[in-house]
């Protein structure tokens, strides 16, 4: 999972609005935000939100949490406010969550036991692969399947083209190739955009480059249109071609906090819930053959259930997309949302350790 400039697995939300925040704790009857600290218009007083009825009794001790004792101006106010991770800081939560997951040894599992079988077709004999990987990141991964490519086209040309917002990231995965003396005839091109940027682009230009790989790893929940995206760079393969999309498989335990526990995430980040189970949907959709790989994976989550562990903090920042949830998240919520966590369909538990379920899905897509 290479981050970008998002955690994978929230809520679709727009960041950009304040009266977000409010729709969501309820902007108070006195026309004062717990949020900001400012007063607003009652626009929707906590009378009319949506879920009263069913959070009567929640939203007193949420109340009771959030609120402090008012300063002289009598306006209620948060000691902190809950907003999203910055590029910075999910660098750091989602190190945390490589640290102590399997996430990287499941990918590798996938590239070593069913990857060459796969990219051995590719091309069907040209004497140059094209490459493209899409939100690579720091390009780690993109390298180990470069070299299985090389491995199975000895001597062919490879041509990869890389699509990532992040600059740092960029200049990381140049590093990573400047110090990679085994990648042999192999040509790099980076593109500092989106995914949809690089698209736009191509449409306007009325380009179409065709690819003979093409991979999306874990970054579909950040795309503003899932369906268009698959089938976009779909429309990108060449003859003989395949495009891989990495992905949490739909029996993961971020389904099950996705689909059953969705309010115990907090409303600080704009991704969207998507599995593999998803992108099936569309596959079908569209009357493509597709074969999924399902692997396991698991994240040690332990300290998130431990008060100022300085790790489990870092962990629940990259599950929540939240900057600091620990100490800004109101006491119900932190609560409710250790319980899902703690649930059979999310976790297990061995020797005192509590183990989320990370399992991937690799879908492979044919031209």
């Amino acid at each position: 999972m290479e981050p970008m400039a998002k955690v994978k697995r929230v809520l679709e939300r727009n960041p950009g609005k304040i009266a977000d925040g409010c729709l969501r704790v309820g902007v108070f009857s006195n026309g004062f935000c717990t949020l900001n600290c400012s007063k607003l218009p009652a626009v929707r007083s906590i009378e009319e939100d949506d879920e009263y009825d069913a959070r009567t009794a929640k939203d007193a001790s949420f109340e009771k949490e959030i609120l402090m004792n008012p300063p002289n101006n009598s306006e209620h106010c948060m000691t902190q406010l809950m907003r999203s991770l910055t590029v910075e800081e999910y660098a750091k939560a989602f190190k945390s969550f490589l640290d102590h997951s399997t996430e990287h040894q499941c990918m590798e599992q996938f590239n070593q036991k069913e990857l060459p079988s796969i990219v051995a077709g590719l091309g069907n004999g040209k004497s140059t692969i094209h490459v493209l990987g899409v939100g690579s990141g720091t390009g780690e991964q993109d390298l180990k399947m470069i070299r299985i490519i090389q491995s199975k086209h000895p001597g062919v040309l490879v041509k990869n083209d890389v699509i990532e917002p992040n600059p740092q990231h960029i200049l990381a995965y140049k590093d990573a190739v400047r110090n990679s003396s085994d990648l042999k005839n192999v040509s790099f091109t980076w593109h500092q955009l989106t995914s949809m940027e690089y698209e736009k682009q191509l449409k306007e230009q009325n380009m179409q480059k065709k690819y003979d790989f093409i991979h999306l790893i874990q970054m579909l929940y950040r795309v503003e249109d899932i369906a268009n995206t698959i089938m976009f760079f779909h429309s990108c393969l060449d003859c003989y071609a395949k495009l891989l999309i990495i992905i949490v498989s739909g029996h993961s335990g971020w389904t099950s906090i996705w689909k059953n526990y969705r309010d115990c995430l907090p409303p600080t980040d704009s991704g969207h819930y998507i599995t593999a189970d998803d992108v099936k949907v569309v596959l079908e959709g569209m009357g493509v053959k597709y074969q999924v790989y399902d692997f396991p994976s698991a994240w040690d989550i332990t300290e998130c259930f431990v008060d100022g562990d300085h790790i489990g903090g870092h962990m629940l920042d990259f599950l929540t997309g939240t900057k600091d949830f620990m100490n800004t998240a109101p006491l119900d919520l932190k609560q409710r949302l250790r319980h899902a966590l703690g649930q059979p369909e999310c976790s297990t538990k061995k020797d005192g350790r509590v183990f989320f379920r990370n399992d991937l899905s690799m879908i492979v897509v044919s031209s």
